[in-house]
């Protein structure tokens, strides 16, 4: 006959120390969790959405200036305030140049982006940079958070209905309440093996409503990708087409059926449906050499207009249709990504803030503004009636009259 199974001291020890243990671990976790050594101010109360530029002006004049060392060359604005970063410091400013709110980490910022009205911080923690928090823009609040194992260098990417990272090895794209939709490339620990695809160097990578693509470099060459951004299981993605490219070839647009490249081989962009298929070929300018992060990767200067998607590099700004992306014209002298005025492009120029007819692809006026001398890339975009020009590391805002 089995005797009954009976409880020994020393299981009563055994089980009270794994208890210890376990508690021990949570509260090191909860005590030591980096959004702990935060400090958020948020705003006093909401505040109103400044919108944007909605006329070219006559004239612009300066008003303040803010340090800005956040990653990307370009300004990031959400609903009509100034977002930047300096001494761990994220700081929301309105148009008069207020403080509004401002969120403190002691640990290196890795990306800032927006999407769906807050802002979306990625910081660096022992597993990469992979800590994440959204904050509602207008009032500075908490909205999210997330935390996961990522590369040690990413850049943000980000859609109207995305946001996420793409590192050399691995991209990532989350919803609205920071839940992963997309998990791509290489995976520390997977939970079951075989979900993955491709497991290549990334090299460039751009989302727009449920599409992301991505360019990268494998042992058999390089392709351009297309993926659906909402698979069913996110740790598997849903594939569509696949095209071989050059070596050098990365992302310059993406549009909701399809993506186009640059080809530095033969100065032409090029685009494809998201089924690999042809759909336009445009020759270009050599646009030089682009930013290139950790090992390929490169950083990618997009911005939308009404009618047009765009691509700065070098001393180029291409104007691509929304459709086919084809592209319609290209802008010398422009030193970075512009943004619509009604129905008008404004860019940084030399002299000024170029003011462009996007119909004709003719450059109408020229706005004056001393940069005394600052001769580096300038990135614009607006907050209420403000030119908010990124200039290195730092924002200088423009006052139109």
């Amino acid at each position: 006959m089995t005797r009954p199974l009976r409880r020994t001291r020393g299981d009563v020890i055994a089980t009270a120390v794994i208890a210890a243990v376990a508690v021990l671990l949570l509260m090191i976790a909860y005590f030591t969790a980096p959004i702990r050594a935060s400090q958020l101010n948020p705003a006093a109360e909401e505040l109103d959405n400044a919108g944007r530029l909605a006329v070219v002006p006559e004239s612009l004049s300066e008003s303040f200036r803010l340090p800005d060392t956040a990653p990307g060359v370009q300004p990031v604005v959400v609903n009509g305030l100034i977002i930047t970063y300096n001494d761990g410091t994220v700081t929301a400013t309105t148009v008069e140049g207020e403080t509004a709110w401002t969120y403190k980490r002691d640990t290196d910022l890795c990306a800032l982006d927006s999407a769906w009205g807050k802002v979306v911080a990625v910081y660096r923690s022992n597993a990469g940079c992979g800590d994440v928090v959204a904050l509602e823009a207008l009032t500075g609040q908490y909205s999210r958070t997330r935390s996961a194992i990522a590369p040690d260098e990413v850049t943000a990417i980000s859609s109207n209905d995305r946001v996420g990272y793409v590192g050399t090895t691995r991209a990532e794209l989350w919803r609205s309440d920071m839940v992963r939709t997309v998990e791509y490339g290489f995976v520390e620990a997977p939970q079951e093996p075989n979900m993955q695809p491709h497991v290549c160097d990334i090299s460039s990578a751009l989302t727009r409503t449920e599409l992301l693509a991505v360019t990268e470099t494998c042992e058999d060459g390089t392709y351009l990708r297309f993926q659906d951004t909402t698979p069913e299981d996110s740790r598997k993605p849903e594939m569509y087409g696949s095209v071989e490219i050059s070596a050098d070839a990365y992302l310059v647009a993406i549009s909701q059926e399809g993506a186009a490249i640059y080809d530095p081989d033969t100065n032409e962009i090029r685009a494809y449906d998201k089924d690999g298929n042809s759909t336009a070929s445009s020759s270009v300018t050599n646009l030089g050499d682009p930013l290139t992060l950790e090992g390929n990767l490169r950083a990618l200067p997009v911005a939308d207009l009404p009618h047009h998607m765009t691509y700065h590099e070098g001393d180029s700004l291409v104007l691509l249709e929304p459709g086919n992306l084809q592209a319609t014209g290209v802008f010398q002298g422009a030193l970075g990504t512009g943004f619509a005025a009604g129905d008008r492009l404004l860019y940084a120029s030399d002299e000024g803030v170029a003011v462009v007819n996007w119909d004709e692809n003719n450059v109408e006026s020229i706005i004056p503004v001393d940069r005394g001398e600052y001769s580096g890339p300038v990135h614009i975009d607006s907050a209420g009636a403000t030119v908010v020009e990124k200039r290195g590391n730092e924002i200088v805002v423009l006052t139109a009259k």
